[in-house]
């Protein structure tokens, strides 16, 4: 049932290795984290088998069964979609990473609760750079202030910044979003964000991550092309 994973993986891994060569960084600088949402943990497993590590999830309540049912295996875990206030705790007492930090007031309670966990969890600050009603995210006028607050955690560390752009069919339309991304992360370095903590840009979806890679892309979120359609309940 799962034997397409395989070699989609592998497909992805040298789409991966040659958007990396076109832009002159090496494919270990890129990370694949296979959004296995809506897919049963058996999916995950064949993933696994074939030597992927990072797996991504949009909610909650199934990453923290996935994470349950997975507890064999090492794997990383991210957290990838809307995180509401009131989950911050389960969420930063499982999940590895998570990339959905739009406040000060998030990233504070998801500190807490790491350190009440005895935890460290990466943090990504989500930026809306086209303020789309429909998104969630950071302003970008409120990102230097999340940056900020992060130096004075002890159990959230942040390492970068997440992107979900405006929908497009044509990857070239999301071209400009992506590069507006690494554009704001180098002005926060150059103002004083230490480069570490600014190290990752987590974006880049199933149909345009190779245009993410391009521009900068230390992490590209990929699911329907890894797993197939999803079946949404």
């Amino acid at each position: 049932m799962y034997s397409h994973i395989p070699g989609n993986l592998a497909c992805i891994r040298e789409r991966i290795a040659d958007a990396a060569g076109r832009s002159g960084r090496s494919p270990d600088d890129v990370r694949l984290i296979a959004v296995s949402k809506t897919h049963p943990i058996d999916a995950v497993r064949a993933a696994a088998d074939a030597g992927q590590r990072d797996f991504g999830e949009n909610k909650v309540q199934e990453a923290l069964q996935k994470i349950a049912q997975s507890t064999d295996i090492r794997l990383k875990w991210h957290l990838i979609g809307h995180l509401q206030s009131n989950k911050a705790r389960k969420a930063a007492g499982a999940a590895n990473a998570i990339h959905a930090i739009d406040s000060v007031d998030l990233l504070t309670r998801v500190n807490q609760a790491a350190e009440a966990a005895g935890r460290t969890v990466e943090v990504l600050i989500q930026v809306d750079l086209a303020l789309e009603d429909t998104k969630f995210g950071a302003p970008v006028t409120k990102v230097a202030a999340i940056a900020a607050a992060a130096e004075g955690c002890t159990a959230a560390r942040l390492t970068g910044l997440m992107l979900l752009p405006p929908l497009a069919e044509n990857p070239e339309d999301a071209r400009p979003w992506f590069a507006r991304l690494r554009g704001l992360r180098d002005g926060l370095v150059e103002s004083g964000v230490p480069a570490t903590r600014l190290r990752e840009l987590s974006m880049g979806m199933s149909h345009d991550f190779e245009v993410a890679i391009e521009e900068g892309a230390t992490m590209v979120r990929v699911g329907t092309a890894i797993f197939g359609e999803r079946h949404y309940v």
